[in-house]
């Protein structure tokens, strides 16, 4: 029997744990109120029932008027047989706000079972009143007076607003503007939205709670009500002054028609409907280039970082795989850093670094970790020493450049043990061990066998073939060989044959990242193609190619206007769509189409001679 009400007690105390860990106290209030208005501030238990609730009897820039007064609420419900319930309690209190400023509403404490819980605190802003706003009974919400005539909206009762965090800045350093609507007036419906283009950023979203609610705000003297409509990060790609244009908002409002009605409440204005397109104020943005005096391995990289490296094994065998990996932490322009590049000893096998970008957006910029990973293996035995890994970026908070580094990497690297004899990669190893800059070189080993000089006669025809087999042999490689010296001294019409050759090599790959929906990838793969093709057609390096200089050379080869547009369309198209938001598949499937037929016309331009 004893054991029974033991097992009876352990149950009933594992409900009760279970229940509590249900239990929530939380506190609930308007952000923000007007001097002298009354609000109710309201301590909300939810999963079971508590007492001797206790709330700081003096609350800074408050008076507490009434409380609490209690209200209960519960609710079941039953899904698939599986009956839930709840119970909600809720302590009001009236509290009129006496000063103006911010304040923190404290926390209350509230037994439940045996358990204290503590609410959180909150902060809340208290405005001043309205200088429009007429005359009200202490406690009550002041009232303001629109200044909107009949029919009509005042420009001062509703607007929208473009709020730029600053407008000077560095290239490439984060700038938020919000899109921010004001009114005093009640609104019947939203119309059409347009937001500017902000040609010369790179840009990211800011992802707005669909739920959001509105705050009431004092400006130039008034109180609004306002709410964000878009908040974007932007990141100015070139210096200068830029100016971004108007952006537009059509609203239906609520206002009055002139005509008034008695009621039972006394004369009421009768109210009708009238549409306003708000537009915002065109901002210019003063963007300084950067500072002289850059490193020679700068990144592009704009804000506070950390460096966080880190080697998966040093002392491995041949053959076996090795990851550094880079994590540079902190914020700005995270998405926009360049890889840095690492010397790896000449006989290592490299493969492209992967990358991988957590990261969420801040007002100050990107904020989180961008990772690299480098796959490398090596495959001889030895020893090696990967140098230090150096990453710079330009510190906003210090005005100059700093220079992160990672350890050099001393591997050691052994033989590889599951290496047979017949195994080719090995046996080319084992030769690899004897420097071709040292004077010994291997041997042929095994038997050998010699002839006899007496059956080799200078008056057989063997003896002759010796001297004129080699004359013939010589004389045809001579003939070839000089006939590809002189094909291959014109390197820029060998150039241009293999151009389409790879770039249609290169296009396939991109088009494997197409149909995978891989954006990255297929982005990077088209720039590759067409930069390559243009440095093979064009026969200039592709490092003295550029976005300023391409025009230029594809009018001298030949190329049309409309021909070159076309590729300076393809070049910023991919540079950008790395960095945008993802594109649709008909985006991509479009680009490809035009960088295919681009190429084409490219190979049906004669070049002028």
């Amino acid at each position: 029997m004893r054991k029974y009400w033991f097992l009876l007690i352990l149950l009933l105390i594992g409900i009760t744990k279970i229940h509590a860990q249900d239990v929530s106290f939380v506190i609930n209030a308007p952000a923000s109120v007007v001097k002298g208005a009354q609000f109710q501030l309201q301590y909300i238990l939810k999963g079971g029932s508590g007492k001797d609730i206790d709330v700081p009897e003096n609350i800074k820039g408050f008076d507490v008027l009434f409380g609490p007064s209690i209200s209960q609420v519960y609710s079941s419900s039953n899904i698939n047989g599986k009956v839930t319930s709840e119970s909600n309690v809720t302590y009001t209190y009236v509290v009129m706000a006496k000063e103006e400023g911010t304040f923190t509403l404290p926390a209350a404490s509230i037994k439940v079972g045996g358990s204290n819980y503590t609410s959180n605190t909150k902060q809340i802003r208290v405005l001043p009143v309205d200088k429009n706003a007429q005359p009200t009974r202490p406690g009550q919400q002041p009232q303001a007076i629109t200044s909107s005539s009949v029919g009509e909206v005042n420009p001062k009762d509703a607007f929208v607003r473009a709020i730029f965090s600053k407008t000077k800045v560095n290239e490439q350093e984060a700038v938020m503007v919000t899109f921010k609507f004001y009114t005093t007036l009640n609104i019947r419906s939203v119309g059409k939205i347009e937001f500017p283009e902000f040609e010369g950023f790179m840009t990211e979203e800011f992802d707005l709670p669909a739920n959001r609610q509105w705050i009431m705000e004092h400006y130039n003297g008034r109180n609004y009500m306002t709410i964000d409509v878009k908040k974007t990060l932007l990141f100015p790609q070139r210096s200068g002054k830029i100016t971004i244009p108007s952006g537009a908002m059509e609203i239906v409002f609520e206002v009055s028609s002139g005509q008034r009605v008695d009621t039972f409440f006394g004369p009421q204005d009768v109210m009708t409907e009238t549409r306003k397109v708000l537009k915002t104020t065109p901002v210019t943005v003063d963007i300084s280039p950067l500072p002289a005096g850059k490193p020679a391995n700068f990144s592009g990289g704009l804000g506070t970082f950390a460096l966080k490296p880190t080697i998966s094994a040093q002392k491995i065998k041949a053959n076996d795989a090795v990851t550094i990996k880079l994590d540079i932490v902190g914020t700005g322009n995270l998405k926009l850093i360049k890889t840095p590049e690492i010397a790896f000893p000449k006989d290592f096998e490299t493969y492209d670094p992967k990358i991988n970008n957590d990261f969420k957006i801040t007002e100050k910029g990107l904020s989180g970790t961008k990772s690299i990973e480098y796959l490398f293996i090596p495959r001889y035995p030895g020893k090696f020493t990967i140098p230090p890994i150096e990453f710079s970026y330009y510190d906003t908070d210090s005005k100059s450049y700093k220079t992160l580094s990672s350890p050099a990497y001393d591997l050691e690297v052994e033989k590889d043990p599951n290496a047979g004899k017949n195994n080719s990669a090995t046996s080319y190893m084992n030769q690899r061990e004897v420097e071709v800059e040292q004077d010994i070189r291997y041997l042929k080993t095994g038997e050998m066998s010699f002839s006899n000089p007496n059956d080799f006669t200078v008056d057989t025809v063997a003896y002759l073939l010796w001297y004129i087999i080699p004359v013939v042999l010589f004389s045809t490689f001579l003939i070839v060989y000089r006939k590809q010296i002189k094909a291959n001294s014109d390197i820029a019409m060998m150039r241009t044959k293999k151009a389409n050759k790879v770039a249609t090599k290169r296009l396939k790959l991109a088009k494997k990242y197409l149909a995978t929906h891989n954006k990255d990838g297929f982005y990077e793969e088209v720039l590759r193609a067409v930069w390559g093709y243009l440095s093979d057609k064009l026969t200039i390096p592709v490092a003295d190619l550029s976005r300023e200089n391409i025009e230029f050379e594809l009018l001298r080869y030949g190329a049309d206007e409309n021909l070159v547009s076309q590729y300076i369309s393809i070049l910023d198209t991919c540079e950008f769509a790395r960095y945008a938001p993802a594109e649709s598949d008909k985006a991509m499937d479009n680009l490809y189409a035009e960088t295919v037929d681009a190429i084409g016309k490219m190979e049906s331009t004669k070049r002028p001679s």
